[in-house]
């Protein structure tokens, strides 16, 4: 009984940490106004989240190529607007941003 409530407690901490963190980071994508020009399910100027994770899905390194472009901006890949650099997101915040992004579905 003892051994089961602990497995039941450390799988309730693991859920509300993942959920702390999609949380933090959906905050920091506001504060940074990445949801200007995106949202997760549907396009507005630039994709939808949930395609940006579709089209990297399993690509080993879709985390540090939309890094860069979150970095320093992009543009082709989506259509003819251009992403412009975003020089107030540091190279940390990014990286949870992109994260964020990737588990999208």
């Amino acid at each position: 009984m003892k051994r089961e409530f602990l497995a039941i407690l450390a799988v309730g901490a693991l859920t509300s940490q993942v959920t702390f963190a999609a949380d933090t980071a959906a905050d920091l994508a506001k504060s940074k106004n990445c949801l200007t020009c995106h949202s997760v399910a549907a396009k507005i100027v630039g994709p939808a989240y949930k395609d940006v994770a579709a089209k990297y899905a399993g690509q080993k390194d879709a985390e540090d190529k939309l890094v860069q472009k979150v970095l320093k901006g992009g543009s082709g890949t989506w259509g003819a607007i251009p992403m412009p650099a975003n020089t107030q997101v540091t190279d940390a915040e990014a990286h949870t941003l992109v994260k964020w992004v990737l588990s999208q579905k």
